[in-house]
C-alpha cells in the first residue's frame, strides 16, 4: 500500500472507534479497579465451575468432597480471598449486598432465618431469569442451578455477602 492509503485507513479506523458524547449523560470513565474486580470475579466463578460433579462430603474442604461452605472457602482461597470454612462465619464476613444486586462470586446464604444459616452458594450470574449459583449440595454434590426458580432453594434465600471487595 502507498503511505497515504495506510494513513487514511488508520484515520478511518481511529475515527470508527471513537464514542459519541451524549448530551444527557456525560462520559463516566470505568475505574480500572472495577473492571479488574469483574475480571477477578469471573475467574473465581470459572474456577468454581471446574468442580461441578465433585461429591458432597460433610465438613469436606477439598475436591475429594466438599460441603457447601468448604466449597466456597476452597474456591475463594485460591484467589487469596479469606473465607471461613463455616457458613455461619462466612455469613458475617465481607460486606452485605442486596440480593437484587449480587455479582459473580458473591455468596448467597440460605436458611429458615438469619440466625440459622443452613447453606451457602456462590453466584455465577444474575439476570432477569434469576440468580444462578454454583454450590455443593448434599444430594448432588457440586452443581450449577438457578436458585431463584428452585422450589427448594428460593424460599430459603436469606441474604448475600461480597467477600471479593472492589
Amino acid at each position: 500500500f502507498a503511505p497515504g492509503i495506510v494513513f487514511s485507513l488508520i484515520l478511518l479506523f481511529v475515527a470508527c472507534n471513537t464514542t459519541k458524547k451524549s448530551a444527557s449523560k456525560p462520559d463516566v470513565p470505568v475505574k480500572p479497579s472495577n473492571s479488574a474486580n469483574m475480571q477477578l470475579r469471573n475467574r473465581v466463578v470459572a474456577y468454581a465451575q471446574k468442580y461441578v460433579g465433585s461429591p458432597y462430603k460433610y465438613a469436606g474442604t477439598s475436591p475429594s468432597g466438599f460441603d457447601c461452605s468448604g466449597f466456597t472457602s476452597y474456591v475463594l482461597k485460591e484467589f487469596n480471598v479469606k473465607a471461613s470454612p463455616a457458613s455461619a462465619i462466612q455469613a458475617k464476613e465481607g460486606r452485605s449486598v442486596s440480593i437484587d444486586k449480587v455479582k459473580p462470586g458473591d455468596l448467597v446464604f440460605f436458611g429458615e432465618n438469619s440466625s440459622h444459616i443452613s447453606h451457602v452458594a456462590m453466584v455465577v450470574k444474575r439476570s432477569k431469569e434469576g440468580i444462578v449459583c454454583v454450590h455443593s449440595t448434599t444430594s448432588r454434590g457440586v452443581i450449577v442451578e438457578n436458585v431463584s426458580t428452585s422450589t427448594y432453594w428460593k424460599p430459603k434465600i436469606l441474604f448475600a455477602r461480597d467477600l471479593i471487595k472492589s
